[in-house]
């Protein structure tokens, strides 16, 4: 049977895949260019499948604008390796899935992931795509839409944080600025009124036992853990943390100073929260020395 280039070309080109894997399809299909592209594309998914379970703790962090700047959605899209984090069809994926994030509004996950394309895939058809063309693991782990009634400011630190605040009465400018700032000091809550009674409860016991240890009278002791409780929670607030720009001012006299409010903040980092493998290099080498010595 005589496979032309020409044939392999077209498939590559609706595929995506290498060469020789679209020269095998066509050659199992009889050269029957849809069998071969519905052929790989179910291999691609039993692929996509048998990687799942893999570890995909590297990728991007994208974010996406309204035209009018007032809403944005910020997807995280993970893959194994930073090499792949930083290769093209990779990048042009999580923009997409950034750009059907925004589309989508505030919603469930699986919203994002069968929204379509314009190449007529949905978002998740195309993740298994790339699974089965780049060969690791690649997910769509999670994605926000944040609107604000004045400004949004937007923040991505190379492609691995990102931010979004929205800010009432500031200027474009401070946006930005305090997005930069909730990217670099990582806030976990917006004020002190926010954070959890079980968080401050952990916190405040954590204290005692260590001001008790120190010696101190009971009253003072009270007095000691109160004022380290205060200093504690302010350096997890974005109200209380000093601004990075300028560490002398705090987030919430920064605010104040241009009338201005935080009503809500996101913050996304690749990988947090993933466990990832640790090899044992050493453990490796030595156990490969131990094989060769016997």
């Amino acid at each position: 049977m005589n496979i032309t280039a020409d044939t392999v070309k077209q498939l590559r080109e609706r595929t995506g895949a290498g060469m020789m894997e679209c020269k095998r399809a066509l050659v199992e299909t009889k050269g029957d260019l849809d069998a071969a592209a519905e052929l790989m594309r179910k291999q691609g998914l039993a692929k996509a499948d048998r990687k799942a379970a893999r570890v995909a703790a590297e990728g991007v962090i994208v974010i996406q604008k309204s035209a009018d700047g007032r809403t944005a959605a910020m997807a995280e899209i993970n893959c194994e390796t930073d090499f792949v984090a930083r290769e093209q069809d990779f990048r042009g994926f999580a923009q997409a899935v950034a750009g059907k994030a925004l589309a989508a509004g505030p919603g469930p996950l699986e919203a994002v992931l069968a929204a379509k394309l314009d190449s007529g895939e949905t978002v998740e058809e195309r993740r298994r795509a790339l699974v089965a063309k780049i060969g690791e693991n690649i997910s769509v782990r999670r994605s926000v839409v944040l609107s604000s009634e004045g400004n949004l400011g937007a923040y991505v630190h190379g492609t691995r944080i990102g931010a979004l605040v929205a800010v009432k009465g500031a200027d474009a400018a401070l946006a930005h600025d305090i997005a930069m700032h909730v990217a670099a000091s990582n806030p976990k809550y917006r004020t002190m009124a926010d954070v959890p009674a079980e968080v401050i409860a952990k916190e405040r016991e954590i204290l005692t036992e260590q001001a008790q240890g120190e010696g101190k009278p009971p009253e003072i002791v009270t007095k000691m853990v109160e004022g380290r409780l205060r200093k504690s929670l302010g350096e997890i607030t974005l109200l209380g943390q000093p601004f990075v720009k300028d560490p002398d001012v705090t987030i919430e006299k920064l605010l104040k100073g241009a009338k201005a409010e935080v009503t809500a903040f996101e913050r996304f980092e690749v990988g947090a929260g993933i466990e990832k493998k640790q090899d044992d290099f050493v453990a490796e080498v030595m156990a490969q020395v131990k094989g060769a010595t016997h």
